[in-house]
């Protein structure tokens, strides 16, 4: 594994976070002696840097660029053992920073019941019932990644899952993470019932007769949580190894991990991700994370006006917004980045006021404060965001979910108003930082960048919202330069620039026309510190 993985990880409403970085202080010396390890040549490089946007070489030396220009200018640091890679014209990107993933939730996922993309109770059925054949009685029957929209709207119930396990308790999450399905014996081995209460800032899903139907909601998903074995220091180390490859062969050289927290659970579990405190040379501690509401499809997440499907419900608040405050404070003190999730519009109002007021008692400096997701936007929201510097850290592929069930949860006006609003948000003064929340979405800054220009999901032949479109640079820069600044590591990644981390990746797109017209689904190669980490 050669990865240079950002981690972030969550915490209670706010814990600690982790960054992979490689230290620094070897820069001047490394890069004294001017001849390069690897010369790119031939290519097109587009660098992220507008001082120098595009050019056609680069030098490498001890993991860092030496030189980008034009060829000559770069065959001046060419020696006797420097290796020269000739790339027909072939783009050359920055390595890609994914600015919101659960990096290890991702690669347990990878080894379980795979249910991304199910479009049928019959499918979804068949999935569970082909893993519970490889189990003994009694183990745990683990999964993600379903979405009720894909299949009409009704959410899964325990009665899907008991007759074909009847022996194992089996666990599956929804898409989003913030929604989880028990068959019976895992709601029995949980201790939940008619008669057990919803918890603080959770919600047992139930019948019309009180009785639970399976779904747990945010906080109440700990009452299975608290049944299950911990995953071992191996598996997740393993599920480690399993992320960073899958990551690299989509580009990824830098992940900002947000860590296997939910509201409600132990911070413990984050820091175990990890193997505990221990900081390696390639892990910088950068800041702490925060939920306030939930998420859209799970109806938890934070509105103004109740949801369409359930005029009861104006979604979740999971944290109490004195105790936010406080705590954000003291933390913003000792300089600490916060980053808090927010997706409904409410949600992200309450944000955005707090973070003033933070601004207010603890003065003016660099914040970089990020709201994570900063999926739905009132009116005049966008401009707050400029206001103090504030990065909306999104991911573009949610909208490959959202765009088909978002009018029926909230009404097609609001969706239309307030949705995925990037180009508002850009216009207002926001940065941009883009991530997948794998595994949520997959980890692919690829077809994530195609989502944000185009705006089209599959079957779509006209843009959702257009007006919130970006284009092809804006979008490569939330995906690098502008990805790096919302984790202070713009200093060191997110462009090809002289003295920077050779972190870079290989299109098989010969021109930057033919990459602009048509993006490409894929890498030829990705390069961590000027060494081949993929394939």
């Amino acid at each position: 594994m050669s990865t240079r993985s950002a981690f972030l990880a969550a915490g209670v409403a706010i814990a600690a976070a982790i960054f992979l970085l490689r230290p620094a202080s070897d820069l001047s010396r490394d890069l004294g002696e001017a001849v390069a390890d690897m010369i790119l040549a031939n290519a097109t490089i587009y660098t992220a840097d507008p001082a120098m946007p595009f050019a056609e070489a680069m030098a490498v030396r001890a993991g860092r660029v030496l030189r980008v220009g034009g060829y000559y200018s770069v065959k001046e640091l060419k020696g006797r053992h420097t290796m020269e890679l000739n790339l027909s014209g072939n783009v050359v990107l920055p390595g890609f920073i994914d600015s919101h993933v659960h990096f290890i939730d991702g690669g347990l996922q990878l080894a379980r019941v795979p249910l991304r993309g199910v479009t049928s109770k019959d499918d979804f059925i068949n999935r569970v019932k082909e893993a519970v054949k490889d189990k003994h009685p009694g183990q745990w029957i683990f999964g993600g990644g379903w979405n009720n929209d894909f299949w009409g709207g009704d959410y899964p119930t325990a009665a899907w899952l008991d007759d074909i396990s009847p022996d194992n308790p089996v666990w599956l999450s929804r898409m989003d993470g913030h929604m989880r399905i028990a068959n019976s014996l895992a709601m029995r081995m949980a201790g939940i019932n008619k008669n057990t209460n919803n918890p603080v800032g959770g919600t047992i899903m139930r019948t019309t007769e009180g009785e639970p139907t399976g779904l747990l909601v945010d906080a109440a998903m700990k009452l299975v949580f608290d049944v299950i074995s911990e995953v071992s220091i191996h598996e997740r180390r393993d599920a480690l190894l399993r992320a960073s490859r899958h990551a690299l062969m989509r580009g990824v050289t830098t992940v900002v991990d947000v860590g296997s927290y939910f509201p409600g659970k132990s911070e413990k579990q984050v820091w175990q991700d990890f193997t505990g405190w221990m900081l390696s040379q390639w892990i910088h501690l950068g800041g702490v994370k925060a939920f306030l509401d939930g998420s859209l499809g799970s109806s938890s997440a934070l509105f103004y006006e109740h949801y369409k499907d359930d005029p009861r419900s104006y979604g979740l608040q999971l944290v109490d917004m004195d105790y936010l405050l406080n705590t954000t404070l003291e933390l913003d003190k000792s300089g600490l980045q916060i980053a808090i999730h927010a997706i409904g519009d409410k949600a992200n109002d309450m944000l955005l006021d707090m973070y003033e007021k933070v601004v207010d008692l603890n003065g003016m400096k660099d914040h970089r404060f990020r709201i994570e997701h900063a999926q739905h936007l009132a009116p005049g929201a966008a401009k707050r965001f400029g206001k103090h510097g504030i990065i909306a850290s999104v991911q573009p592929d949610h909208i490959l979910d959202d765009a088909n069930s978002a009018g029926k949860k909230i009404g097609i006006e609001q969706a239309e108003r307030s949705s995925y609003s990037f180009r508002s948000l850009l216009d207002g003064g926001a940065h941009l930082a883009f991530g997948s929340d794998w595994p949520v979405s997959d980890i692919n800054p690829l077809q994530a960048i195609r989502t944000a220009v185009s705006r089209k999901p599959v079957g779509w032949e006209v843009p959702w919202i257009p007006a919130e479109r970006l284009s092809l640079d804006d979008s490569l820069k939330a995906h690098t330069i502008s990805a790096a600044y919302a984790c202070f590591l713009d200093h060191v990644l997110g462009s090809l620039s002289e003295g920077k981390y050779a972190d870079f990746v290989i299109l098989p797109s010969t021109s930057w026309n033919e990459f602009g017209s048509d993006i490409t689904d894929h890498v030829l190669a990705t390069y961590v510190n000027g060494k081949q980490a993929y394939p």
